[in-house]
């Protein structure tokens, strides 16, 4: 627990200058933009010169740039992402309301990535160069070839309109019905996933045939010990730093499939809140999407740093 506290600590230490760095090339993206507070909040209402200039000195977006980041930064620490200059409603709102949407469906895909990749990749190996070797190869190859947006259109076409198993969009609070939040979320969750699951595959089936190629496996195997206790105890546990790796490379591919996957099946999240405000020239709420994304991954691969210290006593030692 002392090397997990300490890793912690100086992972911690670092993601501070990160998230400053973020903050500051969020906020410099959004000032250099066409994106015009003044004009998304008289959207439709014809405004004359003077209420736009009249808006954009109370807002203070005529002060200088450094004077408005650190006002900008100043309203992060108080937990402030600004106003939204469409709706006027604070953007930590929209985001809370968004928010927990994309969370579900990243979740969910990850899961479902894991699953099925230590499934495959595991069976791939025990049985490599025989025939659920080969047909697992195969199925990887093709999964690592096929877009997720190609994906969700396919399962749209086929299990949602052609067979009607699944909605074709729409979202429904788990609050209100499981069953229906459930049914909502399992075409985009795997159209999300499988990409990724197809990815660690193959990598999970390369660590662990290379591990099964060690003096020890077949040390222990010879002892008498079951193939089953070998794998699921040492094989895996050595064979699980690269998929980790890779798996916490690829968080940011589902935060940022989750943007397009939830465009095409219609679910309220980040990535929908995100293009909208886009559209709409709204910086504001563009902004605190951003960093809320960001963050999101900094945690993230945070959590893979520690995992790698649990699945691997040497590097708990080096630490």
């Amino acid at each position: 627990m002392a090397a997990i506290a300490r890793v912690l600590a100086r992972r911690i230490t670092l993601l501070v200058p990160l998230l400053l760095g973020v903050i500051l090339f969020v906020f410099l993206v959004m000032q250099f933009s066409d994106a015009d507070p003044a004009s998304a909040f008289f959207q439709g209402a014809n405004p004359t010169q003077e209420q736009l200039a009249q808006f954009r000195e109370e807002n203070g977006l005529l002060d200088p740039l450094p004077v408005r980041y650190m006002a900008f930064v100043g309203d992060l620490l108080q937990g402030d992402m600004g106003t939204s200059a469409l709706r006027q409603t604070p953007v930590l709102d929209e985001i809370g309301t968004a928010l927990p949407l994309t969370l579900q469906l990243t979740f969910m895909g990850l899961a479902i990535a894991i699953v099925v990749g230590l499934v495959l990749g595991v069976t791939a190996a025990i049985y490599r160069d025989r025939m659920p070797d080969q047909a697992i190869r195969v199925i990887s190859l093709v999964g690592v070839a096929a877009p997720g947006f190609w994906l969700a259109l396919l399962m749209i076409q086929y299990l949602a309109n052609g067979f009607g198993w699944f909605p074709s969009g729409g979202y429904v609070n788990p609050a209100d019905s499981f069953s229906g939040w459930l049914k909502t979320m399992v075409l985009p969750a795997f159209s999300l996933s499988l990409p990724i699951a197809a990815q660690l595959t193959r990598i999970v089936r390369t660590a662990v045939v290379e591990e099964l190629d060690k003096d020890y496996v077949r040390t222990a195997i010879g002892s008498g010990l079951p193939p089953v206790v070998v794998v699921g105890r040492n094989v895996l546990r050595n064979a699980l730093i690269n998929p980790l790796t890779v798996l916490g490379l690829r968080v940011g591919y589902l935060l940022g499939g989750a943007v397009v996957t939830e465009q095409i099946f219609q679910l309220p999240g980040m990535g929908t809140l995100m293009i909208d405000a886009v559209k709409n020239g709204d910086p504001a709420v563009v902004q605190g999407a951003v960093l809320t994304a960001a963050i999101g991954f900094l945690v993230i691969n945070l959590v893979i740093d520690i995992l790698y210290l649990l699945v691997n006593p040497r590097l708990r030692s080096a630490a």
